[in-house]
């Protein structure tokens, strides 16, 4: 892709420290438009991703962020927006990593923070860069979501179902806010070799049979990497994709087939 596929401005990827977040802030430099981190924790691995994207002939910056403070997300948005002059595609990426548990052994804690952080947040996020896109006539807007959508995965609602919640929000933009030239779709992912996959393994939470049961049921026989999750959040929020709009596309090996 070249320079032309976007408008002046940045995208904001929200979680950019993460995983996946990371190789989606790589494929969005690289598809030549400046990149805003966000972060929670990450500080140092924010500042490296941003040096190799300053390498990569664009402009970084990093930002912290907690999704669930709503003046934050505010003050993050207006930093963005000051420091590049617009806010072109946001790249709704953060989530917590979630517990594995059945639905009916789910407290309702354990319920109440999911929903406070990974759908309230996403929410606060919507809401602050909303007006900003219609300011500026358009954008895009890019959920990272769950394949889990296509096909229940045992023990994983605690991630599954904010994320569908988010999915169903982004349908309403699209819907709702099509006439201000906004755009809304998802990315549902299957297992990526990064972030909270990796992170669960090393963990011990996902064993032997557990891999061996998910991969059974993956037509392509392999797990996805990142960078193909970048490849098709730069496509859903390019021109090439101009007449797309609520739409998920699932980067999951043929996961529910």
């Amino acid at each position: 892709m070249t320079e032309k596929n976007f408008p002046e401005g940045a995208v904001l990827v929200i979680g950019g420290s993460g995983g996946v977040g990371r190789a989606v802030c790589l494929e969005f430099a690289r598809a030549g438009t400046d990149v805003a981190i966000t972060f929670h924790t990450k500080s140092a691995v924010a500042e490296t991703l941003a040096a190799e994207i300053r390498a990569l002939g664009r402009r970084a910056s990093c930002h912290q962020l907690t999704i669930g403070d709503p003046a934050r997300v505010d003050a993050v948005v207006n930093e963005v927006a000051a420091e590049y002059g617009r806010i072109h595609t946001v790249v709704l990426g953060a989530g917590s990593l979630a517990e594995q548990v059945l639905v009916s052994e789910m407290s309702r804690e354990q319920w109440r923070r999911v929903i406070d952080q990974d759908l309230n947040g996403c929410f606060n996020v919507v809401q602050s860069t909303l007006p900003w896109l219609r300011q500026w006539g358009g954008g895009s807007y890019v959920h990272l979501g769950s394949a889990g959508d296509l096909r229940w995965p045992e023990r994983d609602g605690m991630s599954v179902i904010p994320k569908a919640a988010i999915e169903a929000l982004l349908r309403g933009i699209a819907r709702e806010e099509g006439r201000h030239r906004i755009r809304a779709n998802t990315v549902l992912l299957g297992v990526i070799e990064a972030g909270m996959f990796l992170e669960l393994t090393k963990q011990g939470v996902f064993d032997q049979h557990w891999v061996e049961e998910v991969h059974k049921n993956l037509a392509l026989k392999r797990w996805g990497q990142p960078e193909e999750i970048g490849h098709a959040a730069v496509f859903l929020a390019s021109d090439q994709a101009g007449y797309i709009t609520g739409q998920q596309i699932a980067v999951a090996g043929g996961y529910g087939l």
